[in-house]
């Protein structure tokens, strides 16, 4: 089981970047996949999750209406576009495959967790 996020960097306030996590074939069989995000001193926290179909999505409050969660389950990649970013966007970001089908934004839903990437947006 493999996840691996990728697409993190340095990036001016106001600025975009898009989160790439790629999963093996079985990690991503039928299975929901969130993004979650840890910054330095604080909690890991959710941001946003979508259903294996891709049907529906959840999102954290911080979140809704600045990054969109998708996927593309013919390549077993799922994105986040992050947009007009912010300097307490900055974290390490995380994506976890769930346990099951459904999009959740409970840590206990997730049993596969990948390496994060460095997310950094300087003011």
């Amino acid at each position: 089981v493999q996840l691996q996020a990728s697409g993190g960097g340095l990036v001016q306030a106001g600025g975009s970047l898009r989160l790439s996590c790629e999963a093996s074939a079985r990690t991503f069989s039928n299975n929901a996949v969130g993004w979650f995000r840890q910054a330095p001193g604080k909690d890991r926290e959710f941001v946003a999750a979508i259903s294996w179909r891709g049907g529906s999505t959840v999102y954290a409050d911080s979140a809704k209406g600045r990054i969109t969660i998708s996927r593309d389950n013919t390549k077993n990649t799922i994105y986040l576009q992050m947009n007009s970013l912010e300097p307490e966007d900055t974290a390490v970001y995380y994506c976890a495959a769930a346990r099951s089908s459904s999009a959740t934004r409970y840590f206990s839903g997730y049993n596969y967790w990948g390496k994060g990437t460095q997310v950094t947006v300087s003011s």
